[in-house]
């Protein structure tokens, strides 16, 4: 049933990827209007102004703010930590077969964040949780491009360990918790990115593992000039995000792997 959901959710993302989605609109009303087909209109205008709004107003910030305000980051890492989670979704495994080194995306503070953490924290455990996150992929897990890059970059492999079967948050959370096997009174520190979060710490906390937030890779801001900054591109690449991350609480919800539809701190 997880593998049926898990292609089921792939196929419908095609389908409901609004940059995508937007843009068929537009070139079918823009087809029927050439037949002169007066319905055309209406596809033509949601595609379009769809764009003109990512363009024109910042709702790719509207969008993201919520998510990334939702688990403030601490002021101070506590005391004492016994483990650091860190979520995949920052390596780009395709590159990494076609060229040979390691290739990071947007969400590199995943990667990077748990390096400091670990040598602020040297006796801490960490635990990288990332299998094949799509069916396109090839051989290559993400865990097998982290095992690289933190061996290239210092990281003691005796103090990390790799989830290499997850294919999405909730495998992330159920299968990395059956391998670590945490105790009770353990702070374990979950990195992901921060419009990510929500999502990622109701999944935790419906598995039964408290875990304390420490979002990285924001793309938000509270000025008109975080708002407008970004090129439209960037624009319209969070506007997707922010609406896959709002799908995915609705849809986890249902599903009952989260504890609750905007999970809060």
């Amino acid at each position: 049933m997880d593998t049926i959901l898990w292609v089921a959710s792939k196929l419908l993302w095609l389908l409901l990827r609004p940059n995508t989605l937007a843009l068929v609109l537009a070139w079918l009303g823009l087809w029927a209007l050439l037949r002169r087909h007066r319905w055309g209109r209406w596809p033509a205008l949601a595609g379009l102004g769809y764009y003109a709004v990512v363009l024109l107003t910042p709702l790719s910030q509207w969008l993201l703010l919520p998510l990334e305000d939702r688990f403030p980051r601490p002021a101070e890492a506590p005391a004492q930590v016994d483990g650091i989670i860190v979520l995949g979704g920052a390596v780009d495994q395709n590159l990494t077969e076609a060229r040979g080194i390691p290739a990071l995306n947007g969400a590199a503070e995943r990667m990077t964040e748990p390096l400091a953490l670990a040598r602020r924290f040297p006796a801490a455990r960490v635990v990288f949780t990332g299998g094949q996150g799509s069916p396109l992929h090839g051989g290559t897990t993400e865990a097998d491009v982290a095992r690289r890059l933190w061996t290239e970059l210092g990281m003691p492999p005796a103090q990390v360990s790799y989830e290499t079967n997850a294919r999405n948050t909730y495998e992330n959370a159920l299968l990395t918790r059956q391998q670590v096997q945490p105790r009770p009174g353990e702070t374990w520190l979950l990195i992901t990115s921060a419009g990510h979060m929500p999502r990622a710490m109701g999944i935790f906390r419906q598995v039964g593992w408290p875990v304390t937030p420490w979002p990285v890779n924001y793309n938000t801001g509270h000025s008109l000039r975080d708002w407008f900054d970004a090129p439209f591109g960037t624009r319209l690449n969070q506007t997707e995000w922010a609406a896959h991350e709002w799908l995915g609480l609705l849809a986890y919800r249902l599903l009952g792997r989260t504890n609750a539809l905007f999970p809060a701190p």
